[in-house]
Formats: C-alpha cells, structure tokens, sequence
C-alpha cells in the first residue's frame, strides 16, 4: 500500500515553507505600506496636485530603495525581474548580448539569440569576445545557490573590452550586497515585497537607449505606486544586517545536511540548497513532504507531466540520475531555525 509519507514520519502540525526562491510571504510592514499606498491613487504622471501628491511618494520610494540597496546609480520601477531584464538586455546601446548558460529562463526569452558562455567548474568561462556586448551573468543561482562571486573581476574585463555588466540580483538582493556591475535588476517578491515590481538599477541612464513614455521614458506603462512603497518597506524593514543575524540558524541546517547537498560553484549562498536523494526521485520527495506539511520545490522542472531534467543543472555538469533526485530548499525572512530542524528530520526520514 502507497503511504503518502513513511511510516516513520508524521505530519508537521502547520506547514512549513521553504520555496522563497520563487515567492516569500509580504511582509507585515510592505503590506501596511501597500495599503497607504492605495489611498494615492492619482496618476504620477499627472501635473495636478493629486498627480504631484504621488509623484513625490514615487521618488521618495524610488530613493528609500536605492538607500537600502546602497546604489548610487539610477533607478528605473519595473513589473517585476523579467521586465527589467528585457529592458536591459533590449535596449542597452551595445551590438551583441552574450549570457552564462545558468542564467534564469527570462534572460533567454528576452535575448534568444544570445551567445551563451558555458560553466565550468561552478564557474562563468569569460572566454569569449566581449566588446560591444551586454553581458549578463546572475549573482545567486536560483535553483542551486551557487553564487558567481568575482563579479569586481568580471566587471574589469567586460568594461576593459567595452561592454556592459549586467547581473541579475533577483535571488541575492535584501539578503547580500549588490556587486560591482553597470546594471542589476532586482525582484521586490524574492525579500517579502509584493509580486508585480522589481527595479532595473543602472549606474548611468547614457547605457540605455529611450523608448519614450514613464520612468524617465525608459519604460511604457502608468506606475505601480502602492508596490513601490510596499517595496521600499520591505527593503528597510529586513536590510542585510537583519540577514546577517539569521546567518548562525541556517548554517546549522547546512551541517546537518551537508552530505546530501549538490555543490555546483565555489561559493555558495546561504539560503538556497539543492539537495540529492540517495534513491527517490525528486517528484516522490514533493508528494511525500508536501503530505507532510513542507513545501519545497524541485531542481527539475516538470513539464506536461513529465519530469525532465533541468536546463540549468545540465549546464552545471549535473548527471541525469543525479539531477532526477535533487530538489531545492530555500529559505526567507520568516524562516526559522525550528522549520530547518524539522524539514531536515523529515527529510532524512523519507524512504
């Protein structure tokens, strides 16, 4: 008889979230700050003094959020990562795009003809031809955790070849600082902000080329007010110190589970794992621990109903069995060391 999760194990008595790599809960603080924004309800863009009322709202959530990103540079409010992305990699004022082959399936919708530079041994190979391109290289492998870290050495030999850096921030922003780069885009729902805003951060708007219409003519589309408020409240309320405090709990859950962790990279972050089942299949371990209380997510992608393995784990030289046997954890701002406790018993205890 089929058990939805083994004898041996009992169902957690709430459940316990750990996919934050694809969404974290709002938080208390954006949510109230999403709810004052919706009383400003005018048009930005409005020259009336309804308009202005909001508009001074925008720029002042436009500068909290690059305060508590410490960037110096501009900042351009998009509907989220993927938007910004598409901005970027579209409408850089460079010939070419090249990408790392690991990079998230929106850098390849918005750049399908880009050349791709492979991974080897966990890390980008910058071997390629530089000059004239925008290069996008992420910081926080949002399916394994590996993280690119020498992205001040990066950033020399692209601008020494005349390119343009961009990294995507989406996994790694709220949590560590933003790297030396021209351009990072960043999700508002990956820190406890609202789904639906992200931003384009970009050291100087002479790297971009205008469309016309808002945020400075860079994007279409009226301003998503109360989200950016929602935003920069998130932003404040967590910042990396507050991260840095939870670092102790989650290096704990590491120790415990080091044997099973996939290693793809030199440098790993501290909130996103890939972890290998010695015999079931990544789509087992989802039934059973979501019958159990937990919520995680697979290193594979499933599609149509079948399992295939993912794109993202090939290129980091991951072998079939052991890519169909790996699932992700990954951990927010309301994780607690009590939920990583209990998914590793729970885990350990799946056959």
């Amino acid at each position: 008889m089929f058990h939805a999760f083994p004898r041996q194990a009992r169902p957690i008595p709430e459940r316990i979230y750990l996919d934050h790599a694809a969404t974290s809960p709002l938080r208390p603080e954006a949510q109230a700050a999403m709810e004052k924004g919706i009383g400003l309800w005018a048009n930005p863009s409005s020259p009336h003094a309804e308009g202005r009322r909001a508009k001074a709202a925008l720029e002042d959530a436009r500068d909290r959020v690059k305060q508590a990103l410490a960037w110096d540079g501009e900042l351009i409010f998009t509907s989220g990562a993927s938007e910004a992305l598409w901005i970027a990699l579209n409408r850089a004022k460079a010939r070419r795009r090249i990408v790392s082959a690991v990079e998230h399936d929106a850098v390849f919708r918005a750049a399908p003809d880009a050349e791709v530079l492979p991974i080897e041994n966990g890390e980008v190979v910058l071997d390629a031809d530089l000059g004239a391109a925008v290069v996008a290289i992420q910081q926080v492998n949002p399916e394994t955790g590996a993280m690119f870290h020498e992205m001040g050495e990066v950033l020399a030999r692209v601008t020494n070849a005349g390119g343009v850096l961009l990294v995507d921030c989406s996994q790694g922003a709220g949590k560590i600082e933003l790297p030396d780069c021209d351009m990072a885009v960043v999700s508002a729902h990956k820190f406890g902000g609202p789904i639906g805003i992200g931003a384009l951060l970009v050291r100087d708007f002479a790297l971009l080329e205008p469309v016309g219409g808002h945020e400075r003519g860079y994007r279409a589309g009226t301003e998503n007010l109360p989200a950016a408020l929602s935003m920069a409240a998130a932003l404040e309320t967590g910042g990396f110190d507050g991260w840095r405090s939870t670092r102790e709990q989650r290096s704990g859950f590491m120790d415990q589970l080091a044997g099973e962790m996939l290693v793809t990279g030199q440098v790993h972050s501290d909130h996103i794992f890939a972890i290998t089942h010695q015999s079931l299949s990544a789509q087992a371990q989802l039934i059973r621990l979501d019958a159990m209380g937990l919520a995680v997510s697979a290193g594979s992608a499933c599609s149509s109903g079948t399992l295939k393995k993912s794109r993202v784990l090939d290129a980091f030289g991951i072998d079939d069995d052991t890519a169909s046997r790996t699932i992700r954890v990954s951990m927010g701002w309301n994780t607690t060391a009590a939920e990583l406790d209990a998914f590793a018993n729970a885990w350990k205890s799946l056959t």
